[in-house]
């Protein structure tokens, strides 16, 4: 049996969008059943840790479940149009952009299931912090 491809994003794949598609999708297809997000929401992609640690062991699907909705990290994938338009709550600008990998509460946003995962809506304001690379932040399994 073929193993299902994830839609989940990991942190050396290289993006390469053309303009108006979202991260990560790569047909029109798919690009339907994403939703786009209204008003001051984000939609992110969590980030899926390795299925092998570092010692060798491979963990259980049920781990990378587990891990996946407690996910803190993720790749923003698209913005609402009044993402950080508040000149009052945010005088200096977004704290984020799409493409960005960014931190954000343990069970934060809403969690939307699709194919291969699981996508987050957050509020623009549940962004805690950017970030270079998810494999910076400690993942607890």
């Amino acid at each position: 049996m073929e193993k299902e491809q994830s839609s989940i994003l990991t942190p050396n794949q290289k993006i390469e969008i053309p303009e108006k598609k979202l991260v990560g999708v790569e047909s029109e297809k798919e690009e339907a059943k994403i939703p786009k997000p209204t008003g001051w929401r984000l939609l992110v992609l969590p980030f899926k840790i390795k299925e092998k640690t570092k010692g060798g062991i491979v963990l259980a699907e049920t781990t990378l479940e587990r891990q996946q909705v407690a996910s803190q990290v993720g790749l923003v994938m698209a913005m609402g149009p009044q993402c950080y338009k508040d000149k009052e709550r945010y005088p200096e600008g977004p704290w984020c952009k799409e493409k960005d990998w960014i931190m954000f509460a343990r069970y934060a946003g809403s969690r939307i299931k699709i194919d291969g995962g699981e996508m987050r809506l957050l509020n623009d304001d549940e962004v805690l912090a950017t970030i270079d690379s998810p494999e910076d932040i400690l993942h607890e399994y």
